[in-house]
């Protein structure tokens, strides 16, 4: 399918926050000067403790520094490679203070002002560890670690790792889709580096598809887990779980995802007009990515 990346950033300039026009940049016309520049646009959702909010998870609009911010934090670090943020320790450092015992995240810390957040961040109990959200962070640390050694040598990754690694160990009955998801994420983020993650990502993919579409329960309708939201780059352990057909039938999809306007949707609720728009930026980021990894852009 011929994608007009033009078009798409015509789009992302009317419609996506400055952080993912930003990240389009780096990843369709990188230079000196884009990874340092996404690096910028990330500064605007820093707090003083070294976290991330603000609406950087955008429903999720609270000032106050959240695992979900760190997860898209790490994420922007990542994606700004080779570029090194200054502030990743520091952001490591503030998720060591934010871990329960054991080494696990809350699904969310206690709102200061809830007003345009979903109800599953509100409603989180900030007591309990969420392999959900740990795995999340840690993927995309995992991920960030390549280019930093900093981040590499982190207690608090490490702590993590080992947390996830024994909670999917656990796993005895079908997970939830977003669980299953980025438990996938997380194994393939440490298959390199922990022999053990081989046998557990078998042991996941029991609960796959043949065709690799993992349906949200309570979700919107329709709402589903599709092949590249958790395997998007070719050549990665967890692409071994699918079938080749239902992997390029899913990049079909998401070429046919395209919008007239440029961008593409999501499938599952946003909870402020805000967000609505931030997740097509998001979302339009994340399918040139997967389409350009995996030769067909």
């Amino acid at each position: 399918m011929d994608i007009d990346t033009d078009r798409t950033a015509a789009f992302l300039a009317g419609h996506a926050r400055p952080l993912d026009r930003r990240r389009f940049e780096h990843l369709t016309r990188p230079t000196e000067h884009t990874g340092p520049a996404v690096l910028a646009a990330l500064d605007a959702y820093r707090n003083p403790d070294g976290g991330y909010g603000w609406g950087l998870e955008p429903d999720l609009r609270s000032p106050g520094s959240q695992p979900a911010g760190a997860l898209h934090a790490l994420e922007a670090m990542a994606d700004a490679a080779p570029s090194p943020s200054p502030h990743a320790p520091a952001l490591l450092d503030r998720l060591g203070k934010t871990a329960l015992p054991g080494g696990g995240l809350p699904f969310a810390l206690p709102l200061g002002d809830p007003t345009a957040c979903a109800p599953f961040w509100a409603a989180a109990d900030p007591r309990t560890p969420s392999l959900q959200i740990t795995a999340a962070v840690a993927a995309q640390a995992h991920r960030l670690a390549r280019t930093d050694p900093r981040v590499a040598d982190h207690p608090w990754l490490a702590a993590a790792t080992e947390y996830c690694l024994r909670e999917i160990a656990a796993i005895d009955g079908e997970p939830f889709a977003y669980v299953l998801s980025f438990a996938l994420g997380f194994l393939d983020s440490v298959a390199d580096t922990r022999p053990e993650a081989a046998e557990l990502l078998r042991g996941l993919g029991r609960f796959l598809p043949a065709d690799g579409r993992v349906p949200v329960a309570g979700g919107t309708q329709g709402e589903t887990l599709h092949p590249l939201d958790y395997a998007p780059e070719p050549g990665r352990p967890v692409r071994d779980l699918l079938d080749a057909d239902a992997v390029a039938a899913d990049l079909d999809r998401l070429e046919r995802g395209l919008r007239p306007d440029g961008g593409w949707t999501v499938d599952f609720a946003a909870h402020s007009p805000a967000a609505a728009l931030e997740w097509r930026g998001y979302a339009t980021v994340a399918a040139v990515a997967a389409l350009r990894a995996n030769g067909r852009l």
